[in-house]
């Protein structure tokens, strides 16, 4: 561990943990005031502007990718890149009584995802690689796959067919990570568009966790790139892995 990841006496795994998790709190707040004007714009901004100034203070040195921030191409050549999803799931947020919304925070580090913390803030819960989840046994029944509320893709839908698996909707994708790494889904497949925000904090937690993350070709998920698009990807418990990835190739062959 490097000074700079225990400046401020917290080091990386609990800085995202503790940030994302106040982040969240500010949001519920905001989310229970009266008389908000544009509720999803103001929690997005408001969230970033906090997170990123809470970072500037806990580690003056590394660089931010934020959703809600310009995207300063320096981090390409930085050690160090927090990468932050604000408020993943606006819609759910702005629907009132929605839990299945979250905050992101994770740490890129040399070549790789090295913390990340997942707030759900309406459960008042936090996963993150500061205290791992244990990812509970699997239920029996078919597979069950986190999809969009609004459609699954198509390709999904395809899978679902053909390893005989139940859809389970669900809003934002960190939302969906922490319904595997929590057991209350076996996977969760997108293939459809994301960034690299939308992925980094719950991608570091599963893994932390054992699960399995990849792109849908069973390639690894790369971040800190010069563009952030970052389409595909495929979180599951790790004995699925081989039976998903190849109902994939045989789903979009």
């Amino acid at each position: 561990m490097n000074d700079n990841s225990r400046a401020n006496g917290q080091d990386d795994h609990t800085l995202a943990h503790t940030i994302a998790e106040r982040a969240g709190r500010r949001l519920v707040t905001l989310r229970g005031q009266a008389g908000i004007g544009d509720l999803r714009a103001i929690g997005d901004r408001s969230s970033h502007e906090f997170i990123v100034a809470e970072l500037a203070a806990a580690r003056p040195d590394d660089a931010v990718l934020s959703e809600e921030g310009a995207d300063d191409l320096a981090r390409l050549r930085a050690d160090r890149v927090w990468i932050v999803d604000p408020l993943d799931g606006t819609r759910e947020y702005g629907e009132p009584g929605r839990t299945d919304w979250a905050v992101h925070v994770a740490l890129w580090e040399r070549g790789d995802l090295t913390a990340g913390a997942v707030a759900l803030p309406a459960r008042d819960r936090v996963l993150s690689t500061a205290a791992v989840p244990v990812v509970p046994d699997a239920a029996p029944g078919p597979i069950r796959i986190a999809v969009s509320r609004s459609r699954a893709p198509r390709l999904v839908s395809g899978l679902a067919e053909l390893v005989d698996a139940e859809l389970v909707p669900i809003g934002s994708a960190g939302a969906k990570v922490a319904a595997v790494v929590l057991g209350v889904v076996d996977a969760y497949v997108h293939a459809g568009g994301q960034y690299e925000w939308d992925s980094a904090a719950p991608v570091a937690v599963a893994r932390a966790a054992g699960l399995h993350t990849s792109r849908i070709d069973g390639s690894a998920l790369r971040y800190n790139r010069p563009d952030p698009l970052l389409p595909d990807l495929v979180v599951c418990r790790t004995e699925l892995a081989g039976r998903l990835l190849d109902g994939l190739v045989r789903t979009t062959g």
